[in-house]
């Protein structure tokens, strides 16, 4: 009996614990509901007040520590405002190790630069025989970042050793006050002055490399394009396509002017007239056969050959008009895209202003091309490797035949046995091959800015340079190109889906 008893009181017991463990909970299911209600409120807020927070960045992504208007020349002023714009601006004097050369040899005794670069002229021996003549082949380097454009033109021996216009500041300097100084305000007045005064004269009035003010409307920090030149030359071009009265900085939408403010330098161009206006030879068109017909049109030639008498023509760098052939240009994909790519500062996106190669290294790979490839920085470099070694052996063929005919030409001279007709018609030819050749080795992408093209270009070059060979020796050549050659359509074959 009393272990029955004990059993009941031991039951009546648990069934009490229970019921107290159960009140418990009761007791505290509301108060989990109301700190699970709390952490999510909690939450919620932190997250709102981040998108908020992000919201404000992105749409005031700097802070206005100081003014800056039309006046405000000095890009550290602008850095004040855009600190990490300003910090990759200034890093475009960092130089890939193997660029690095010691400048020993000073060209005059105010050129106090520790370093240089490498010459042109060194890589490519046959530029000195095509530019017999002219101040290119004494010295010509390869690029450095924009915080050298101004000094390593000033210094090189083209500036120190020859005369030239104030026009060559175009590329090489902070136009918008020179402009200013020149024209006392006048912009316009001051651009006319420039380009027929002589180097020296307008280079007081350069304080320093391209800047901010260059590329930027004060204030707004809209994308513009400030040189009269791009101004006048993109509005012929689009006259040229059907687009009448095209005003760059009010038509242009905002992904061409990621093109454009770089196309104000990196291009191709001439100075025009006895005013010495520098010009872009858009009126037919961006490719370098319109090139070279709008400078037969103008009767136009840079110098006459030392050793063959043949009028020809110097390229400059057409970096805009290469890059306009390719297909990238045709996709929408700009100069700063793959040059200036954007990084994350918080919310805000903040393109890198070092401006350089997107192949230095596997970061910058990954921050430009691969936005679009889906790939590996690997692969990437290795097809851009592919493609520049592809063209560098297109690009010696075309030199080779163009050396052998201003040789055969030199040569006709001496047995003075070639009538003049053949070589008036074997100048042509050397016109136009070493101008293409010079075209596309002074534009700097070694062919991948448009790589069917380019390598397309350098063939006609070498066909004109056997054409002229063939010339010279009386043999009846039609070979002459129009702007029509680049839409040949490929011949439909059996079997193949068009």
């Amino acid at each position: 009996m009393n272990s029955d008893k004990e059993t009941s009181d031991k039951a009546k017991g648990l069934q009490s614990d229970s019921s107290g463990e159960t009140a418990k909970k009761r007791n505290l299911a509301p108060l989990v509901v109301l700190l699970v209600a709390a952490l999510v409120a909690l939450g919620l807020a932190w997250f709102l007040t981040t998108i908020t927070s992000h919201k404000q960045e992105s749409s005031q992504p700097f802070t206005a520590v100081t003014e800056i208007t039309e006046k405000t020349y000095d890009p550290a002023v602008w850095g004040q405002n855009f600190p990490l714009q300003y910090e990759g601006y200034k890093a475009t004097s960092e130089m890939q190790p193997e660029d690095v050369v010691q400048n020993t040899e000073p060209n005059v005794p105010a050129d106090t630069r520790a370093t240089k670069t490498h010459s042109k002229l060194a890589i490519e021996p046959r530029l000195v025989s095509i530019w017999k003549g002219y101040a290119f082949s004494v010295e010509y380097n390869e690029p450095r970042g924009h915080e050298y454009m101004l000094t390593d033109q000033e210094f090189v021996k083209r500036m120190t050793d020859f005369k030239q216009p104030g026009a060559c500041l175009n590329c090489h300097a902070s136009l918008p006050q020179v402009m200013d100084e020149l024209g006392n305000g006048d912009q316009a007045a001051g651009w006319a002055t420039m380009n027929k005064l002589p180097y020296k004269e307008v280079a007081k009035h350069a304080h320093g490399p391209v800047a901010c003010i260059d590329c930027h409307t004060p204030g707004t920090m809209k994308l513009r394009v400030v040189r009269p030149a791009f101004i006048e030359g993109i509005k012929a071009y689009k006259a040229s396509v059907g687009v009448k009265d095209f005003d760059v900085n009010k038509d242009a939408t905002t992904q061409e002017m990621r093109t454009y403010v770089c196309a104000q330098c990196h291009v191709e161009y001439y100075f025009k007239g006895d005013a010495k206006t520098l010009t872009f030879p858009w009126t037919k068109g961006l490719t370098v056969d319109d090139a070279i017909a709008y400078y037969d049109e103008a009767g136009f030639s840079d110098f006459t050959h030392k050793d063959t008498g043949a009028e020809v023509i110097k390229a400059q760098h057409p970096d805009f008009e290469t890059w306009s052939q390719g297909i990238h240009a045709q996709n929408g994909v700009t100069c700063a895209d793959c040059h200036m790519a954007y990084n994350r500062d918080g919310a805000a996106k903040v393109s890198d202003h070092q401006v350089r190669s997107p192949m230095i290294n596997e970061k910058t790979i990954n921050a430009s091309c691969l936005t679009c490839h889906h790939s590996t920085a690997t692969e990437m470099k290795n097809r851009v490797d592919t493609i520049q070694n592809r063209y560098l052996e297109a690009k010696n063929t075309a030199f080779t035949a163009v050396q052998a005919l201003i040789d055969d030409i030199v040569a006709a001279k001496a047995a003075g046995n070639v009538p003049e007709e053949n070589f008036q018609q074997a100048y042509q030819f050397q016109r136009k091959a070493q101008f293409i050749v010079d075209y596309s080795f002074s534009e700097n992408s070694l062919g991948f800015h448009a790589p069917q093209y380019s390598v397309k270009i350098l063939n006609e070059a070498t066909d004109y340079a056997r054409s002229g060979q063939l010339a010279l020796r009386g043999v009846k050549v039609e070979n002459q190109r129009t702007p029509d050659s680049y839409n040949i359509k490929p011949v439909p074959r059996p079997g193949v889906l068009e």
